[in-house]
């Protein structure tokens, strides 16, 4: 009988121990998304399982080619993954398949390196960005319901960036940026 409680007290101790330090890691670091949909096509594809930095941008401001999680701005308890294009203060423009990015007065047209030299941006829409607030899109610009559509994303709506693609192991990497 000694035993068995033996092996139960040891047991419970495992087991608390590995909620204290896995529970704080969870819900305050790194948290699991799974990506459904294939506006993020080629970068990231449906079924894909990735790992979202929580805390980076508690220490340091998101930046423009970032991929992001966000709660969608117009039902919080969505959440969606796209690129970072504008920053606030910035005045986003798109253009005959451009897009041009307006700072303090200068212009200049978005170098995405991670679309295909044949992908065009749809849309004809021009945005200033307030404080704290975010223009995104996704990769697979003719599948994306992003920014284009619902508007922009405040930066209390930002969950973290995403940091490495874990499932499948075939593709195990961080995004490109």
């Amino acid at each position: 009988m000694k035993k068995i409680f033996s092996f139960i007290w040891d047991l419970l101790k495992i087991v608390v121990i590995s909620a204290a330090i896995v529970i704080p890691i969870r819900y305050f670091l790194f948290q699991p998304f799974f990506v459904k949909g294939e506006s993020m096509e080629p970068t990231f594809e449906s079924g894909n399982y990735l790992i979202v930095d929580e805390i980076s941008y508690r220490f340091e401001s998101p930046k423009r080619g970032d991929v992001i999680v966000f709660r969608y701005p117009e039902d919080p308890s969505q959440r969606f993954i796209k690129r970072i294009i504008g920053l606030p203060g910035e005045t986003v423009e798109i253009d005959g398949g451009k897009v041009i990015i307006y700072k303090n007065g200068v212009k200049r047209a978005l170098d995405e390196p991670y679309l295909g030299s044949d992908i065009l941006t749809q849309g004809n829409i021009r945005v200033t960005l307030g404080k704290d607030e975010y223009f995104v899109m996704g990769d697979n610009r003719p599948f994306s319901y992003d920014s284009r559509r619902f508007g922009v994303v405040p930066r209390k709506n930002i969950i973290g960036r995403v940091l490495l693609r874990a499932l499948p192991f075939t593709i195990f990497k961080a995004p490109q940026y």
